[in-house]
Formats: C-alpha cells, structure tokens, sequence
C-alpha cells in the first residue's frame, strides 16, 4: 500500500488551522518571525497535539512585512541568533501544551535559497544541528538542502507540493508568477497522486521531472487549503493511499 505524510504549514493566523489539524498528519509551526502571534501558535499546537499529528518548526527569515518571502542576506552569525531564537520560541510554547516539535522546515525565502545555494543549505544543516542534532530536516526533494542534510548524516524528509508549479529545475514557481500556486481542486489532486504514486511531476513548461517524495505539503494560507484538503483526503482514499507521519 502507498503512504504519504501530508503535512500543512500552520500557526500564521489562517482561518482553518483547527480544520486542517483533523486532515493532515504533520504540522510545521510558525515561530512568529514572519507571521502570527501567541494565540495562533498556541493553538496550532494545542491541537496538533490533540489529534496526534507530528509537530515541526517553521522558522524563517525575520520578515514580517513580507511573510517570510523576501530575499535576505543575513551574516551566518544573525542567521543562528534568529533561527536559534524562533525555535527556542517555540520549544516554550509548546511546553505549554504539554508538545514538543521533533521536525523543522524552513519558510519561504530562507528554505527557498537554500534549496539553490549550497552555501546556505550547509550553513543553516550546521545550525540546526548545533541546536538539536536529533532533529528531522524537511527539505524540498532534490534540492540542495536536502543534499546537505543527508551529506551531515540528518534524518530528511524530501518534500514535495500539492499546490505550488514547479521549474523545469524542479525548483518551486517563484510566487511572483499568477501560476505559481495551483487554484483548481482538480490539478492539485491529478500532481499529488502523480508525485505519489508515479514520483513525478509535470513542470510549468510542460516537462515531466522525476521526484521522490516522503512528505507533501498543502499551504495552509492557501485561501483554498481547507476545501483542497477534503478533497485530496478522499482522493487518497480512493486511491488506496494511507496517509501517515513518518
């Protein structure tokens, strides 16, 4: 039988956190750098944790004003402070609720630079491990992060994506093209089911590019999210596909 961890990038003050917490089976949590706020987090967490579903950090860029999405230059220095200091943020937060995050996925920007620049990519593996070398790496598959965590010896979870386009390099759409993200039910159910039981991808331009994939991901900004994860829940059922945390 075919399995997929079906995780939703969570906690950033979206209206469906609660709803999507019963779908998926992992949830990357904001750290407050680049959206949300306590209530969101906490209660991001508190339900994760209800339902059983596998909790992870978001950290990323501290950029507010641009969700996360910006391009920024930070020293390795800076960059330790900040990502050091979102996931002690939210280590505390959720001991509140009686969790803790075992997984960390970068956000936006900063897990976007560092899947092309391998510079980035084993500089941020250097600083995760320095903080906890038992933590699982999600990391987009194929990218250059994923590399540098499997090189550093990191559990990685290589990620794939039910909503965004992708390259012809299998790198994401940049979402200042109107067709990075997916807004129809149907192709995100027709590219989640190939990614997951064909390990492939069509681009934007029409090629098909192979990639192998342990967790997919579902935006839960997406003003869609919550209707798209009804729906590709019952594809998978539908398809005989379990859907599990690893």
């Amino acid at each position: 039988m075919k399995h997929i961890d079906f995780n939703a990038d969570l906690g950033e003050g979206g209206p469906s956190d609660a709803e999507l917490l019963q779908l998926v089976s992992s949830a990357n949590i904001c750290c407050g750098a680049h959206a949300g706020d306590q209530q969101s987090i906490r209660g991001a967490l508190r339900e994760a944790a209800r339902y059983g579903v596998a909790i992870g950090a978001h950290p990323s860029y501290p950029d507010r004003e641009q969700f996360g999405r910006r391009n920024l230059q930070l020293s390795e220095r800076d960059l330790r402070k900040t990502i050091h200091s979102q996931l002690d943020y939210l280590a505390q937060e959720a001991e509140q609720e009686n969790a803790r995050f075992h997984h960390v996925k970068p956000h936006g920007a900063l897990y976007n630079q560092a899947a092309s620049d391998p510079q980035l990519a084993q500089t941020l593996i250097s600083i995760l491990q320095e903080y906890d070398p038992d933590l699982v790496l999600v990391a987009l598959a194929g990218s250059e992060l994923e590399h540098a965590g499997r090189q550093a010896g990191m559990q990685v979870r290589a990620e794939a994506f039910a909503d965004r386009r992708y390259d012809s390099s299998g790198r994401l759409l940049p979402r200042s093209r109107p067709d990075a993200v997916l807004h129809d039910s149907r192709e995100a159910i027709e590219q989640s089911l190939e990614l997951i039981t064909a390990g492939r991808v069509r681009s934007a331009d029409g090629h098909w590019l192979e990639i192998r994939a342990d967790t997919l991901c579902l935006h839960g900004d997406n003003p869609e999210a919550l209707a798209f994860a009804r729906l590709l829940r019952q594809a998978f059922e539908t398809e005989g596909i379990r859907i599990q945390a690893h």
